[in-house]
């Protein structure tokens, strides 16, 4: 199979991997910590409205849902690619990071410091961690191996 092609599919791939995982784990996540009374979760008007009646442990389950689906999806992605591992792993969670700050815009960024905490540690950080389990040989604990590391020529 073409190499550019195969890239192709291995993002989409992780893609959608990444958006079964993430709802899955948010459905999933209702059950165990549920929604506060009265709240519409399928109504982002609802939401907005009704914020103020979320605590921290609603959080946790979309931080989880975002981070695990990340994770996974760029891991599959990272599997199924021909080169470029590290890239196409980031454009994954690209994907995802877009989808978490659009719903961030349309929440109103409430409450910013779970939002930016969501923002800042789910997505990117997962990618690059799906990159290093994706390909652990690279990692090996050697002086060599981390210069090139620090220097990106992996």
């Amino acid at each position: 199979m073409n190499p550019i092609l195969r890239n192709i599919l291995a993002v989409i791939a992780g893609i959608i991997v990444e958006l079964f995982i993430n709802g899955t784990l948010v459905s999933v996540g209702g059950h165990f910590l549920p929604i506060p009374e009265g709240v519409d979760p399928n109504d982002i008007e609802s939401i907005k409205a009704n914020i103020h009646l979320y605590s921290t442990k609603h959080f946790i389950a979309p931080f989880l849902a975002h981070a695990i689906g990340t994770l996974v999806g760029a891991f599959v992605a990272c599997k199924i690619a021909v080169s470029s591992h590290k890239m196409l792993a980031l454009v994954v969670a690209g994907f995802h990071f877009l989808g978490g700050l659009g719903m961030s815009f349309l929440l109103g960024f409430e409450p910013l410091s779970l939002t930016l905490i969501d923002l800042i540690f789910a997505y990117f950080p997962m990618a690059i961690l799906a990159w290093k389990f994706a390909h652990p040989l690279k990692f090996a604990a050697s002086k060599e191996n981390d210069a090139n590391i620090i220097d990106g020529n992996i």
